[in-house]
């Protein structure tokens, strides 16, 4: 049974911009929100309609809006109740009278903590402001992670967590099945992004010494990070180093930005080459190919039973390489990084890429989950290893794992 979710969102009550006449702006230049008529921030309905259909997935979880203005703004609570929302919380006083994103993030996060809410969703900007920075810097006061740009829910976290436990044991399981029919050494690593290409960055300002960089990799994988300013930067320069880095580097992996590619964005980038620069660092250490990957191995000690495997010295270097794992993700990130790597590979004594199982055979086999992620099986043994058996065990394993994982084709 799923657990019921305690969600929060987070909406504004602003001015209706719709039918703006001549007294809707003061002879200061700032909107006059008296002669204007409020609503609900459209885009804080979005937020509400994706908390609301996540609320009738999860049987018994609550919705409640939390917002912040005037007494008036108590509005959008009574109309959110009336789309399904449970109740809401209001935030209002003199002294947060014209909070800027900073103190308006501040407040709402001081809110938060106290009602401690499972999921936390927000519009992506109020159309009186425009600034996109509120949700944001929300997650950031409160250390939580965050999913720009959503535009839907298709797992929650208790899901997820079940989904890569059962995943774990099922690749131990297949490494020790393996090792058992073939009487040979056995490896399998999780599924990783093969490839990495970006598809899209955003660089969006925290606050004037902080920049959020979010970046969209193959596969929809959305990831962000932190990045620090030594000075604020304008709305125009953020633009346009938003299309420098989309123009230039949109399609290409991580092996593909190379140092003069670097050069010619930081030139382009003017006074702003050093952000580039940070920009180009968060980019290679959140897309790097050996993020996040396991190897799991089974049968190490069938070695034993050839005799030119069970000397001292063959027989420790094996095992070291099993059990330290480096070696093995290397062979891993060389099957991967190969072109065609879809089927099965035989290495044969010096051919074999870890250099300490020069006196083996080494058969790998890739394994694919759709959307560029993909992991690698391997078998090694000695150099007269029964291969038709090992490379049938292998194919079928292969073709298993992929029906397996729902393969896309």
């Amino acid at each position: 049974m799923k657990k019921a979710l305690k969600i929060v969102v987070l909406a504004k009550q602003v001015p209706d911009t719709r039918n703006v006449g001549k007294d809707a702006m003061t002879p200061e230049g700032t909107v006059n929100r008296a002669a204007l008529p409020a609503i609900f921030n459209p885009e804080d309905l979005n937020a509400l309609e994706m908390a609301l259909a996540l609320k009738d997935r999860t049987e018994g979880s609550t919705v409640h809006i939390l917002t912040m203005g005037p007494q008036r703004a108590a509005d959008i609570i009574r109309d959110a109740m009336f789309r399904g929302a449970d109740g809401g919380y209001l935030l209002s006083g003199r002294e947060f009278a014209g909070s800027d994103t900073l103190a308006t993030s501040y407040a709402l996060s001081c809110a938060l903590k106290m009602i401690a809410p499972d999921i936390i969703f927000a519009g992506r900007q109020a159309i009186d402001g425009d600034t996109a920075q509120v949700g944001p810097q929300v997650a950031e006061k409160l250390g939580l992670p965050q999913v720009t740009y959503a535009e839907e829910i298709t797992e929650i976290k208790g899901q997820m967590l079940e989904k890569a436990d059962k995943m774990e044991e099922l690749l131990k399981q297949v490494a020790k099945v393996l090792a058992n029919n073939t009487n040979y050494a056995t490896m399998i690593s999780t599924p990783t992004y093969n490839g990495n290409k970006l598809k899209f960055i955003q660089l969006s300002q925290v606050d004037d010494h902080q920049l959020i960089v979010v970046i969209v990799m193959e596969g929809n994988i959305v990831k962000n990070q932190i990045v620090t300013l030594d000075e604020p930067l304008s709305n125009e320069a953020l633009l346009k180093l938003n299309m420098l880095l989309n123009t230039t580097l949109n399609g290409l992996s991580i092996d593909q930005i190379t140092l003069g590619l670097i050069a010619r964005l930081k030139e382009q980038a003017g006074i702003h080459s050093e952000v580039v620069g940070h920009v180009l660092d968060a980019v290679a250490e959140i897309i790097h190919v050996d993020n996040d990957m396991e190897i799991y191995t089974s049968g190490a000690t069938n070695i034993f039973k050839y005799p030119e495997l069970s000397d001292k010295q063959s027989a420790q270097e094996i095992i070291s390489a099993f059990e330290e794992k480096q070696q093995l993700t290397e062979l891993v990130t060389q099957t991967l990084s190969q072109e065609d790597n879809t089927g099965i590979q035989v290495y044969i004594g010096n051919e074999t890429p870890v250099q300490t199982m020069k006196d083996c055979s080494v058969v790998t086999a890739t394994y694919e989950l759709g959307d560029g992620m993909k992991g690698t099986i391997g078998i090694i043994g000695p150099k007269r290893m029964d291969y038709e058996h090992v490379l049938k065990s292998m194919k079928r394993l292969q073709n298993e794992l992929d029906q397996m994982f729902h393969k896309k084709e």
